[in-house]
């Protein structure tokens, strides 16, 4: 029988079942002598996670998650903790993105942020973002929080948040909640916000419905609507109002089609350069309503909602 190999002295055995997730360049918790990711963080970085389809359910505001991950450029949120926030954590707050594409920040005052649009290593969002949350509550004020594998029964976002809260969006013109004191800020932190709101789109969230967001680009506005609902009654839903010439939110608007993101579906319309955010806000409630009715509705599409319906489904794509 094969001899064992002599572990390292002053380095205690552990099982690879056993060996946690630490930082690529710290040593390996196996007592190997290598660093992590020459050693059992090799196999971690190339272990495959069941992609969770829909990270976000079952948190308050699902369809805002998704509009922040995906479509808002700037954007912020508190967030209220299952246990309460820790002693010197005055606050604990989701933005859409951080300086440097942090993963989190613990400013200088004990506050954290916590970056939603980052890349993620894992196939969960959820338990990603949770385990950030976590390190970023322990981490030194006046530091970010870097990007690692969270461990694979580590918590998510639903374990941590509370099931209670609210989740309610406040959408910034720019990226001025990076720092306190954005009015004097100078030299490279100037900069870095001046170029950051250059490239921010307008985006507005409407007040009337759940999920809505307006948005100007140089050609046209648009309209991108989140929306809870299973996706095939939705695209039945959407293709009834369609061939009925229900589906626009107004003179000058058209429904254009739809995309999946975590999950759910979201409906796409181009609107005039005319139409402001305000100029939608009753034409999109009076869709809702519209739309709720054709949900309702379980008849066999005809052969002009099944039109209808096609041209949407070939307009549709997936982005996660």
């Amino acid at each position: 029988m094969a001899k064992k190999r002599p572990q390292p002295k002053g380095k205690p055995h552990v099982t690879d079942g056993e060996v946690p997730v630490v930082g690529a360049r710290e040593p390996c918790p196996c007592g190997s002598g290598r660093r992590y990711k020459a050693c059992h963080g090799r196999a971690a970085a190339h272990a495959v996670t069941e992609l969770v389809q829909r990270p976000f359910e079952g948190l308050a505001g699902e369809g805002d998650w998704v509009a922040l991950r995906e479509l808002v450029p700037a954007a912020t949120v508190e967030l209220p903790l299952k246990d309460g926030l820790p002693e010197g954590v005055p606050s604990v707050t989701l933005a859409t993105v951080l300086p440097m594409a942090w993963p989190a920040l613990r400013r200088e005052d004990g506050s954290v942020l916590l970056g939603l649009q980052n890349d993620t290593p894992s196939g969960d969002i959820s338990r990603d973002l949770a385990d950030t949350l976590q390190r970023a509550l322990e981490a030194e004020p006046g530091n970010p929080v870097q990007a690692r594998r969270a461990p694979a029964d580590g918590p998510r976002l639903q374990d941590v948040l509370d099931p209670k809260g609210t989740f309610e969006p406040v959408v910034h013109t720019g990226f001025e909640f990076w720092v306190p004191d954005s009015e004097n800020a100078s030299g490279d932190v100037a900069a870095s916000l001046e170029r950051a709101n250059a490239a921010a789109i307008p985006t507005v969230k409407l007040s009337g419905v759940e999920s809505a967001y307006w948005c100007e680009t140089p050609e046209k506005n648009h309209l991108r609507w989140v929306m809870p609902h299973p996706e095939e009654k939705l695209l039945d839903a959407l293709a009834r109002l369609h061939a009925a010439g229900a589906s626009s939110l107004g003179e000058g608007t058209r429904l254009v089609g739809s995309f999946r993101a975590h999950g759910l579906t979201v409906p796409v319309w181009d609107l005039p350069s005319s139409v402001q955010a305000a100029d939608i806000e009753k034409p999109a409630a009076e869709f809702a309503e519209r739309l709720t009715s054709a949900l309702a509705t379980d008849a066999p599409l005809t052969a002009d909602e099944r039109r209808a319906r096609g041209g949407l489904t070939n307009r549709q794509v997936t982005l996660s």
